[in-house]
């Protein structure tokens, strides 16, 4: 079925031809994310951009209507973020997918926003570079998503998050009009930081069109240790040691529920018994002599179980145990993933509240994450198709977020705000915060048509 072609949609068919999408079936597939518990409407139009200019005449035409626009990367988020509202266009950025250039010289790579993020991992490493972000989603995330969520990853806690790697951003402007942000100087503080207000904004600001990323030499050498606990707060005392004695590069927690889910799917062969497992890498000249120090931090918080490796990929090897965690979990039925990131020091609390609700709700909650942040990823496991199971769901994610707050953290570490936290998110931040947020935003599109409802 095709959406009746007039007014602004035949606009934009007149301007971008097939670039445009009315076909209810072939709309379907842009109407939503990864999050279950976001509603999704129906839009208009699919925006199928390959040029800057696409997006310009999008935003124009949608500008002139007040038409609402949802700018959407791979659709692999998890907070509804990139959700179709009713009547909208769907303004889709995966054919904006070229790497423009990478510089060696400056360490740095201009590319357009649907580049896939392992892709240019993968064309840095080519010329001996390294991108350093590296989401849950890496094989399948787009640059433009990446920032949009600000998104972060295993490594955050000694490299920092995709913001952290951003010298530049070009975007279109609610009524099409194009900016520039940032400079592709190590220093920087001409005015006010607009690429930094761009990034984790959800698309509520602006259209990122082209993105120049930074860069890194990869490290020389890199160093592994995995570490099995009896139970999770052994495994957060050794996290606490650790950071006293090393500087991993990433410290990753998998609890009971998600080793035996890996290991069912792997078969992997890890400690059954084991309460908690700790997957910890060091990176650099020092790498050995970190890891030994963190396997020694390991063995005097009671780690029933040890091994280290200073083989690359014997490292990479035992790091897939970390990296099919939700794969594993999605094997056992519906899944709800959650995102809380909490004081490294109160994470047993938070372990602690985790088991608590999901005995108390009846559900499955398997937990993995990135210890040495405090960025957990509880993962609620249930029969979607069960209307009181999929009740207790969503009652188990409202405490988990509860307990959260209540204990200093925040809402979300990593995946955003979206439409599936904003109700939680001035409790968080304070009202009069998110006034000013608000006011941001009318600065930015004052006729409030990027992604309406979501994020602020």
């Amino acid at each position: 079925m095709t959406v009746v072609t007039t007014g602004p949609v035949a606009g934009l068919l007149a301007a971008l031809g097939d670039a445009v999408v009315t076909d209810s079936d072939t709309m379907i597939a842009y109407t939503r994310d990864q999050s279950m518990l976001s509603p999704s409407g129906h839009p208009i139009a699919v925006v199928r951009a390959r040029t800057t200019d696409h997006v310009v005449r999008t935003l124009k035409t949608a500008h002139r209507y007040g038409i609402p626009v949802v700018t959407r990367g791979a659709g692999t988020g998890l907070a509804g973020g990139a959700n179709a509202i009713d009547g909208c266009i769907v303004l889709s950025t995966e054919k904006l997918d070229r790497i423009l250039t990478i510089d060696e010289q400056s360490r740095t790579a201009t590319v357009e926003p649907g580049v896939i993020n392992g892709d240019l991992a993968a064309a840095a490493a080519e010329r001996g570079l390294w991108y350093v972000p590296d989401p849950g989603s890496r094989a399948v995330s787009t640059i433009g998503g990446n920032l949009a969520t600000n998104a972060g990853g295993a490594c955050c806690a000694k490299y920092g998050v995709t913001g952290d790697h951003v010298a530049r951003i070009k975007a279109v402007l609610a009524d099409g009009r194009i900016i520039h942000t940032g400079a592709t100087t190590r220093k920087n503080v001409a005015g006010l930081n607009l690429t930094q207000l761009l990034v984790g904004s959800e698309g509520t600001l602006a259209v990122i069109v082209e993105a120049t990323m930074r860069l890194r030499r990869p490290p020389a050498r890199t160093a592994t240790v995995v570490a099995a606990f009896a139970e999770p707060v052994r495994a957060v005392d050794a996290v606490m040691a650790i950071q006293a004695v090393a500087d991993p590069s990433l410290v990753e927690l998998m609890d009971r529920t998600t080793i035996s889910a890996v290991n069912d799917m792997t078969r992997m062969g890890l400690d059954q018994t084991a309460g908690a497992l700790l997957l910890i890498q060091c990176d650099g000249d020092a790498a050995p002599a970190e890891a030994q120090r963190s396997a020694d931090a390991c063995r005097a918080a009671a780690a029933t179980e040890l091994y280290m490796s200073t083989d690359p990929a014997e490292g990479d090897a035992l790091m897939q145990a970390r990296s099919v965690a939700l794969t594993a979990l999605e094997r056992r039925g519906s899944t709800l993933l959650d995102d809380l990131a909490v004081p490294v020091p109160r994470l047993p609390h938070m372990l602690d509240a985790i088991t608590r609700i999901a005995d108390h709700h009846r559900l499955l909650i398997g937990t993995f994450g990135h210890a040495a942040d405090g960025n957990l990823h509880p993962t609620i496991v249930f029969d979607a198709a069960d209307p009181d199971a999929a009740e207790r769901a969503h009652q188990a994610f409202d405490e988990m977020v509860a307990q959260c707050l209540a204990l200093g953290g925040s809402i979300t570490g990593e995946h955003g705000v979206g439409d599936l936290k904003r109700r939680y998110l001035e409790p968080m931040i304070g009202s009069v915060e998110r006034s000013l947020m608000a006011e941001v935003k009318a600065a930015f599109d004052p006729t409030g048509i990027l992604n309406p409802g979501r994020a602020i």
